[in-house]
């Protein structure tokens, strides 16, 4: 348990560091999410490869094409994604 009169060694207190510094780096280089984003995202991390694979192929069938224009012009809308993201993922889907 934590005690917050304890007082911290040296190496208590690198460790520690290095945590919290590991945690900044990943709250910087990941973009904000609400709690179902990242509920959806730890269930990605979480998926096998074939699974992934399995998904992916569902979501670039063609009558779901329609669905996937419409989120990601909304993303693009507020900001989620640049143009140049929306523009290069288009061109990947072939449009």
């Amino acid at each position: 348990m934590w005690n917050p009169f304890k007082k911290n060694t040296q190496q208590n207190s690198n460790q520690s560091d290095a945590t919290v510094d590991e945690k900044k780096k990943d709250e910087e280089s990941s973009p904000k999410m609400n709690m179902l984003q990242r509920l959806a995202m730890k269930k990605m991390e979480r998926m096998s490869p074939q699974e992934k694979a399995k998904m992916m192929q569902e979501v670039f069938k063609p009558e779901n094409k329609d669905k996937l224009l419409s989120a990601m012009e909304m993303m693009r809308k507020s900001g989620q994604i640049s143009q140049e993201q929306y523009d290069m993922a288009k061109q990947k889907m072939g449009e």
